[in-house]
């Protein structure tokens, strides 16, 4: 008695492209083959494909089935291992649902963190803002980046429309002017909200010449210029 492998698959509730993955991975064994050259499984097979969709079923993965062994019998360590796994999936999953709920709520933009999205100003950025938020988003740690929503909460200026609309050929006297107004304000800013810089000086040199790559990608000359006037302004 013998099945193909179409047969197989058929008993079994799978496909013929997964009994050969199975014998690809390791999981199951290959069987013998009769006089014409065809495969033949049998019941060992049939039985170890079930099992197979079982523990996958569960959420083991075929690296971790073939890892198992004989410890088949009550495998506690790879159970305890695969309930940790389920368990920060699971925590995964509700983070991105509560995220999903507040992107619907709000129509807020899917590619920021909801906190960064929901915190622009009147719910807008610049396309170099938002840009710049993404990026950071990526490196700041949690308490940095709440910090860095609470930032683009602050209602907006004067100067901060001004270097929004700054152009790239602005004069050198309406640089120094707008340097001039925004020092005062960074610094209050830097002051009540420390986590952001100390974030980014604890990710090392790395991220924070990224940091520079990336402003001198998205800003023009002119607010490029006004920056450094402004990190000199509150160095001094």
């Amino acid at each position: 008695m013998g099945w193909s492998t179409r047969e197989l698959a058929e008993l079994a509730g799978a496909t013929v492209k997964a009994v050969r993955y199975y014998h690809d991975v390791g999981v199951l064994d290959q069987p013998v083959r009769a006089a014409n050259g065809y495969k033949r499984y049998g019941i060992a097979h049939l039985l170890r494909v079930l099992q197979i969709k079982r523990l996958t079923a569960l959420g083991f993965s075929l690296a971790q089935v073939a890892a198992m062994g004989d410890e088949i019998d009550h495998p506690e360590h790879s159970l305890r291992v695969l309930d940790a796994e389920l368990a920060a999936t699971i925590e995964r999953l509700q983070r991105a649902r509560t995220e999903l709920a507040s992107i619907l709520r709000h129509s807020a933009r899917p590619d920021l963190p909801p906190d960064i999205a929901l915190a622009s100003r009147n719910g807008e950025l610049t396309d170099a803002d938002r840009s710049f938020a993404t990026y950071l988003s990526s490196v700041l740690d949690p308490p940095a980046l709440a910090a860095y929503g609470e930032i683009l909460r602050t209602p907006a200026t004067p100067a901060g429309t001004d270097f929004d609309e700054l152009p790239t050929d602005a004069d050198e006297s309406t640089r120094a002017d707008l340097a001039r107004r925004m020092i005062p304000e960074v610094a209050a800013l830097t002051e009540k909200h420390p986590g952001v810089s100390a974030a980014l000086i604890a990710r090392g040199p790395r991220t924070r010449q990224a940091v520079l790559d990336v402003m001198f990608e998205l800003y023009n000359p002119a607010q490029l210029d006004v920056l450094r006037r402004v990190g000199r302004g509150l160095r001094d």
